[in-house]
């Protein structure tokens, strides 16, 4: 089932009289349950791409169609809506508010659902229960490592039960080990039938999806499979 259709979709940014052109008439589809990553160096237009693939900012020409759904007609409400219902990010930055728990930092997508408060509370735990953090429920993000907060974000990002994770340079603020065990985690959520698209400007962090949307000046330059895909497998890490 093809989750994400991209026909023509370009983008600028106009300035009083100045246009400046981000996208340019880029084309890709990606299938439920991919792994895909967008690579490409700084200023290419990844990470507006992300944002618009995201729900959080909009194409200039084009089209976008997310399940079949035309999202270029949606209005801003309804785009908030998809975004809340359907997405979940992981930034490089965190994205943690600095004064409050672990445990309500996971919970802050749900504040506006139906779903009652205790099972509220209950799906919050799990998700930090699933990224081995159900001993830092009270702790807040200054009380944890930059490895443990990218968790807590992946767990919030999961907290909505999402159909796609959009994760933008998850281990540019972490070492080695805690990269290492975030891509872990993105890759046994793809395995659980999760669609993952990851933005990097990193090649070997690319290589842990199963195709690689290359990206240069605004355009696709490449669309390939992965042919050695790196495993964040715990043996993997031992060898490190």
């Amino acid at each position: 089932m093809t989750l994400i259709s991209v026909h023509n979709l370009s983008k600028e940014y106009q300035s009083d009289t100045v246009i400046t052109p981000v996208l340019k008439e880029i084309n890709f589809s990606i299938k439920k349950g991919e792994f895909v990553s967008i690579m490409g160096p700084s200023g290419s237009g990844k990470s507006t791409l992300m944002h618009i693939l995201g729900f959080l900012d909009t194409l200039t020409t084009g089209s976008y169609f997310f399940e079949d759904q035309d999202v270029s007609r949606l209005s801003d409400d309804e785009l908030a809506n998809m975004r809340n219902r359907k997405v979940g990010f992981v930034f490089q930055a965190f994205n943690l508010l600095a004064r409050t728990t672990t445990l309500d930092n996971v919970l802050l997508p749900l504040l506006y659902s139906d779903m009652p408060k205790i099972e509220q509370e209950q799906r919050a735990r799990l998700m930090l229960e699933s990224v081995e953090l159900s001993h830092r429920l009270h702790h807040t993000p200054n009380q944890l490592s930059g490895g443990e907060r990218q968790r807590v974000a992946i767990a919030r990002a999961l907290v909505n039960n999402p159909e796609i994770i959009f994760a933008d340079e998850p281990t540019g603020n972490l070492d080695s080990k805690s990269g290492h065990q975030v891509m872990k985690i993105l890759q046994s959520l793809n395995e659980q039938g999760h669609t993952i698209i990851l933005v990097t400007h990193e090649q070997h962090t690319a290589e842990h999806a199963e195709r690689i949307l290359q990206i240069r000046d605004g355009s696709i330059v490449s669309d390939e499979p992965v042919k050695n895909k790196q495993i964040a497998s715990e043996k993997n890490e031992l060898k490190k």
